[in-house]
């Protein structure tokens, strides 16, 4: 070892000093990823504390230990951490510009982490984009969409943009929309479907059932259908009940209009 050291010759001291940084920052790496870990174990093990949080303040502990393992970093090379401080106030304009982004988007995040307009778990729209939230860090939110695509949003971007939660509250209204033969009669297809309506026991009782005829279209009579259910059922309701309606219709002689294609051939 010291025959190579002595070939390194006044390189020596520089190589020993990376080897020693390298360690530490593979380290403190480690430990970090650990230590971010286990306070969101803890944190998310309480059932008084959303998992939002935890989420977040996890990320917020493996930022600052990694803060640490630099300014450990920089002392092994000599860079005194009050001398950093120094260059680092000297230097604020500029990396205030350089950085105003992520700055940004970190400010975002005490700011969602404050306000929660979203949870972990919950489905949202952010600005356009939808999908469930998996994870709320410092800097971004990660989403995931029904087909199961990883989205980054920045928090910066979603503390801007509108937000729109689905799964805010436990109950929604669920809107359907049919249209019926002008032949046919309205009455006896709106109490088709309320009959359908008050016989699932996913529909609530309060707020009622509600169906009217909403439209007189070109080629049909259009009632709407609002069901309030929880916000769990929504998907499930409104798949069941379109299905469910369309096969009492046709049992009931009610027909749904559809567009024919008529070809009119000239007398010769």
């Amino acid at each position: 070892m010291q025959d190579i050291l002595s070939s390194l010759g006044g390189y020596a001291p520089l190589v020993i000093a990376a080897a020693k940084a390298l360690a530490v920052l593979v380290v403190g790496w480690i430990v970090a990823g650990a230590v971010g870990g286990m306070v969101r174990r803890r944190v998310n093990a309480s059932a008084r504390i959303d998992k939002t949080i935890g989420n977040f303040a996890a990320s917020i502990v493996k930022w600052v230990i990694l803060l640490m393992v630099l300014v450990a970093v920089l002392g092994i090379f000599g860079i005194e951490a009050t001398s950093l401080v120094a260059v680092l106030g000297a230097a604020t304009l500029a990396i205030g510009l350089a950085l105003q982004g992520t700055l940004s988007d970190l400010a975002a995040g005490f700011m969602l982490i404050l306000f929660r307009p979203y949870k972990l778990g919950q489905y949202v729209d952010i600005g356009g984009t939808a999908g469930t939230v998996v994870d709320l860090n410092l800097f971004f939110t990660e989403m995931s969409t029904p087909d199961n695509v990883q989205i980054i949003v920045p928090n910066g971007q979603a503390w801007g943009s509108v937000i729109t939660n689905y799964s805010h509250h436990t109950t929604r209204r669920c809107d359907l929309g049919f249209g019926i033969d002008y032949g046919d009669d309205a009455d006896r297809a709106i109490e088709i479907i309320l009959d359908l309506a008050r016989a699932d026991g996913r529909v609530h009782d309060d707020p009622a059932p509600w169906a009217r005829v909403v439209n007189l279209g070109d080629s049909s009579v259009d009632i709407g259908v609002r069901l309030w259910c929880d916000a769990v059922d929504y998907w499930d309701l409104k798949f069941d009940m379109t299905k469910a309606v369309k096969e009492a219709f046709d049992a009931g002689g009610i027909s749904i209009p559809y567009p024919h294609q008529v070809n009119v051939e000239k007398a010769g």
